[in-house]
């Protein structure tokens, strides 16, 4: 009896000190695991990149790219990617901007859907102490200054590159000719200011713009719009599409009335399928903005931000490049 007491309790102190064990290694990787995300450490920032509609291929290619940065520079920062449904979904990407906030991020690099809606947000995140940079359409000044926020901006001009594509459209018309304008979303800044600098190539060049309305940069929005101006302007001979998707969805209206050919389109962003309708003829010009390299420019400069406190939140303007048939 003795000697099965004492296995008992010999058992009892084997079982407890086997729990205490897993308890101490237990705690170990929580203090590791904690030291390893440690925002102090350049091996644990972590920067969200929050875009656009994921549908469009060029937020796609921004997403691809952003990754491709990460991977290049492994252990350098993780990168947490987030995109929205519908361009026009503001909510969900404000809710996206305040999930990251909730997570505590180090960086969150930002291709607002709106101009203005976003910026109560971002205020909020910067008050939280994340570094905030704007990418592709710039959040809207006067509002920025009014909330006292400074927020910098890397991207194109888009008025600009808008101006150069228009160009090319007002070189294979006449003075007189009527075009067709197709706008992005009109409260945000980079299509206010393609829509511009489309404004200023026709007017330039004695081409009048006969119609235009916003189809939120979506192709099949694009395509119904374009068809009922089409209807009711039948003698146009261009149109000036803010975005490539809503080029696309122009190019397929003017393939059902069969005037390919007749009548010349012009886009803005250069994705794959505007690059393959330059190539066949269907499509006149697009301009490039790098889409593959636009949201590591953001997280570049997140980074720098991050390492130097002191740094003075400055624009950043990044490359746009015509995109023509001789250069494919």
């Amino acid at each position: 009896k003795l000697a099965l007491k004492s296995i008992k309790i010999n058992m009892y102190w084997i079982a407890a000190l086997a729990s205490l064990k897993k308890v101490f290694s237990l705690l170990i990787a929580l203090f590791l695991f904690s030291c390893s995300n440690s925002s102090d450490s350049e091996q644990g920032v972590r920067i969200a990149l929050v875009m656009k509609s994921l549908a469009n291929e060029f937020f796609a290619t921004m997403a691809k790219g952003a990754e491709e940065h990460q991977q290049q520079t492994p252990g350098r920062y993780e990168l947490i990617v987030n995109g929205i449904k519908d361009e026009r979904d503001l909510s969900r990407q404000v809710a996206i901007v305040d999930e990251m906030v909730a997570l505590r991020v180090d960086a969150i690099v930002i291709a607002p859907a709106d101009s203005k809606a976003l910026i109560p947000a971002l205020k909020k995140a910067k008050a939280a102490g994340i570094v905030v940079v704007n990418i592709d359409n710039k959040l809207d000044q006067e509002l920025l200054a009014e909330e006292q926020v400074k927020i910098p901006f890397v991207g194109p001009n888009n008025l600009t590159g808008a101006q150069r594509v228009g160009a090319v459209l007002a070189g294979n018309l006449s003075s007189g000719d009527q075009v067709l304008m197709l706008e992005g979303t009109r409260t945000s800044f980079n299509a206010q200011q393609r829509a511009r600098g489309f404004e200023l190539a026709m007017k330039e060049a004695a081409i009048e713009i006969v119609d235009s309305q916003s189809a939120n940069w979506e192709m099949r929005e694009a395509n119904i719009i374009t068809a009922s101006m089409l209807t009711r302007y039948p003698d146009i001979k261009g149109i000036l599409a803010g975005n490539d998707s809503m080029a696309m969805g122009a190019l397929a209206a003017v393939k059902t009335i069969g005037k390919l050919g007749a009548i010349q389109i012009v886009g803005f962003d250069n994705i794959s399928a505007v690059n393959q309708a330059i190539a066949a003829g269907e499509i006149l010009a697009t301009a490039d903005q790098h889409a593959d390299k636009l949201a590591a420019y953001g997280i570049d400069y997140a980074l720098a931000l991050l390492a130097d406190e002191k740094a003075i939140l400055a624009d950043r303007e990044t490359p746009v490049d015509l995109v023509t048939a001789k250069d494919i």
